[in-house]
């Protein structure tokens, strides 16, 4: 895989992310160029939607600019306004609740499950109240959510779902694709993805009744998709809207891996699985925990993770590969702890997971290009500091 990695000049680290790089990228940036058509939905836009549409079974994917757009697209689908609540965990990156917060809403911040570091849906119908709009699972590392049961709260209490699926392409549950079971779901095609265009992202969108007003938010607020579709003969300003869609040279890059998506996804669970047999045997002695993938979710290999005894060992941990030339890296800092979720956000009930799980979570390298010797150098540094 090394001539697939791109140019890195300097002292070689094993990196904790390369951006994924299959050699047919140029190629399409310069037929993107050549077809003079660099702006949005160009041919590969249309590709790519297309290759969404059939991979996942959904009614229409729309790429956008990034996944925090498609969660302000999936937010203003909602009709989300001020005052309304949304409840989502507080152990995610900051878009899922910026989108909402945009719109004026309250995220309500519901504990995790140690074992995924997904939302406790367990947890989520006490947080409902007559002001609930919205659920916002996270699929965490692209390991599903317990969608049955939070799929049932919401038809039960006619609310919205909006599946923040940033680390999710190519993962399911129970054979339905992450992203396509709640009304909307949102994709990241950001650089440390399995699948990349620098920035991006797309909104899958479930049911058809949306695919027009979801156009015309995505254009601006107007009919310019129906124009260039031959349905209007000059488009107009319809609604509210802003601009969502991506460059043309963007999408390009990121079709070629598409191309090569079951690739790039045996490859990324091939190293993987190398990671968890390699480290099985600290789990076993109790030193470190290992992820949990639940009956019925298959997942990308988004990401792999250990979990230390706290903290501290954590801090230990991430300095020691960091002198032995391994990047690792601790994740999110809980919204509800923050500056911007202590103004706009409350939790609802205790903090018995949420801070803990990911004060003591550490992401180990992985990217397509990988190599089974860059793991197990990895997984030799991580015995050795455990003494192992």
């Amino acid at each position: 895989m090394s001539e697939n990695r791109l140019p890195f000049t300097g002292h070689e680290k094993i990196r904790f992310n390369v951006p994924p790089f299959t050699g047919k990228e140029y190629d399409y940036i310069r037929q993107a160029v050549e077809n003079k058509k660099i702006c949005g939905d160009g041919e590969f836009t249309r590709r790519a939607g297309r290759w969404f549409e059939e991979r996942t079974g959904t009614a229409k994917c729309l790429m956008t600019t990034s996944c925090t757009h498609a969660t302000e697209l999936a937010a203003l689908l909602c009709n989300i306004r001020p005052g309304d609540e949304v409840i989502m965990p507080s152990f995610t990156f900051v878009s899922t609740a910026d989108a909402f917060v945009l719109r004026g809403a309250v995220p309500v911040f519901v504990d995790i499950r140690p074992d995924t570091m997904n939302l406790d849906e367990t947890l989520i119908e006490g947080a409902v109240t007559e002001k609930t709009k919205a659920i916002v699972p996270v699929h965490y590392a692209g390991v599903s959510c317990e969608m049955d049961t939070i799929l049932d709260i919401a038809r039960r209490h006619h609310l919205f779902v909006v599946e923040d699926a940033a680390q999710g392409v190519m993962a399911s549950y129970k054979g339905k694709a992450l992203g396509t079971m709640g009304d909307f779901g949102c994709y990241s095609f950001h650089e440390t993805k399995n699948y990349s265009m620098g920035e991006g992202g797309a909104l899958l969108i479930r049911d058809p009744e949306y695919i027009e007003k979801a156009e015309i938010f995505r254009e601006k607020g107007t009919d310019r998709s129906k124009y260039f579709r031959g349905q209007v003969d000059k488009y107009r300003w319809q609604d509210y809207g802003s601009s969502y869609l991506p460059s043309e040279l963007n999408v390009a890059y990121l079709y070629a891996q598409l191309e090569m998506a079951e690739q790039i996804n045996e490859y990324r669970l091939a190293r993987w699985n190398e990671y968890y047999e390699q480290l099985l045997p600290l789990k076993e002695a109790g030193k470190l925990i290992l992820p949990t993938v639940p009956e019925g979710c298959v997942h990308n290999a988004h990401m792999f993770y250990i979990k230390t005894a706290d903290e501290g060992e954590c801090t230990a941990l991430r300095e020691f590969l960091k002198d032995r030339d391994v990047l690792a890296v601790t994740h999110y800092v809980p919204l509800h702890s923050a500056p911007a979720g202590r103004k706009y956000g409350r939790f609802y009930g205790e903090d018995v997971y949420t801070t803990k799980e990911s004060e003591r979570l550490l992401r180990l390298p992985m990217y397509y290009g990988l190599t089974a010797d860059d793991v197990s150098f990895v997984t030799e540094k991580v015995r050795e500091f455990y003494g192992a």
